[in-house]
């Protein structure tokens, strides 16, 4: 562990997240704004512990926390990267031109939850100077470290503030999410949505419930071992098929299940009394403990079995239902995909924030950026004269 000053506040630099007290990071974190599941310290832990995240995958942790005496101010997730796979904010061409030049762009220094395009707070801070603070000592730290960059992806508002004060550039993507507007049921859901739209999604659950496909879910340590173990099976088959090995180990789903079991929905496909696809859903609650989530996020899916519409039905219509039934107010559907509109997940506009050493590379990237926001912006406008609600199209 290295130590640097910060302002009046000492910086450390950590090699594991296992270095830092586990209540101390999820207190800091309850405190934020916008926590998520994703930064919990059980979460990072996992993901190191089961060689998911490691230096032999190209993830090197290295956490940085703020101390004001014995009192952690600030800190935040650290990856040195010597590739940009699992980050969903897509700098291959940046690489690619400091290749160009006889430059290395790896090394690069990451802020981000890794393979988790999730919006949420990544500079978790007592207030808005230690975060400040934090951004300084991610920046001094890099520069000592002779990385060619920084980079925050899908940072909260605050986050983002902190670094455009420091001078990084921002970059904007877009994502669809679904906010629930009160409805009874999934029917006064679709009641709700364009003719066309209705009827196409009806059309597509009724081809899966008459190829004699059934849904249950189970949630927290309600799901069993089994059922994880199918997980899995399910999830490496997706990425196999795909020609990529999975990102995230059997051990990794074992840590969750053991740490972490609330957090955690699971969909599971079943066809003549045998489970053929699953579908992978995080849940976030608030500060308070209680029972109902905050959000969803759409994870991890993968069948067994072909089956026309499945995946809408396992990644999209039944989590939307379980969501209405229980209230939860909104669905994350992940990064990218137009699709998803049409199952009245919505436009919104997400934020990295960037720092390159190079001088003339972040001229240029910077002139880069303002040229694809613009165009960010009008594929933002597009996308909401398009709307998937009566009256709004």
């Amino acid at each position: 562990m290295a130590k640097a000053r910060a302002s009046d506040q000492v910086a450390r630099v950590h090699a594991s997240p296992n270095e830092i007290d586990a209540a101390a990071w999820d207190a800091l974190l309850a405190a934020q704004a916008s926590p998520s599941p994703f930064m919990r310290h059980a979460y990072l832990s996992a993901l190191d512990q089961s060689l998911s995240a490691v230096p032999a995958s190209g993830w090197t942790p290295r956490f940085i926390t703020l101390w004001q005496g014995s009192a952690l101010m600030a800190a935040c997730p650290l990856y040195i990267k010597d590739h940009s796979y699992g980050e969903y904010v897509f700098d291959w061409a940046w690489a690619n031109a400091y290749q160009e030049h006889g430059l290395a762009y790896y090394p690069k220094g990451l802020v981000a939850v890794p393979f988790t395009p999730v919006p949420g707070t990544r500079l978790l801070a007592r207030d808005a100077a230690s975060r400040a603070a934090l951004v300084q000592a991610l920046l001094a730290w890099c520069g000592q470290q002779k990385l060619s960059s920084l980079h925050l992806l899908f940072g909260a508002d605050e986050d983002i503030a902190a670094c455009d004060d420091a001078g990084l550039m921002l970059r904007h993507t877009v994502q669809f999410h679904w906010l629930n507007q009160g409805w009874a049921d999934f029917d006064a859901f679709l009641a709700g949505l364009s003719h066309d739209k209705r009827k196409k999604i009806r059309q597509e659950r009724r081809k899966v419930h008459d190829a004699g496909v059934n849904f249950r879910w189970a949630r927290g340590a309600d799901i069993t071992a089994t059922d994880w173990a199918f997980f899995y099976r399910c999830y490496a088959r997706t990425y196999r098929e795909h020609g990529n090995p999975p990102y995230l180990t059997p051990d990794f789903f074992l840590r969750m299940a053991a740490q972490m079991p609330e957090a955690w929905l699971l969909f599971i496909a079943e066809r003549e009394g045998r489970p053929i696809a699953s579908s992978l859903i995080a849940l976030s609650h608030d500060a308070t403990g209680g029972t109902a989530p905050e959000a969803a996020y759409g994870r991890y899916w993968g069948a067994l079995e072909r089956v026309d519409c499945l995946h809408f039905e396992a990644c999209y219509y039944q989590p939307l239902q379980w969501c209405i039934e229980h209230g939860v107010p909104r669905f994350e559907g992940g990064a990218q995909g137009e699709h998803k509109m049409a199952r009245a997940l919505m436009p919104v506009r997400t934020t990295s924030a960037h720092w390159l050493a190079h001088p003339a590379f972040a001229d240029a990237v910077e002139r880069f950026l303002a040229r694809e926001g613009a165009g960010i912006d009008n594929y933002l406008d597009h996308l909401n004269e398009r709307s998937p609600f009566r009256g709004e199209a």
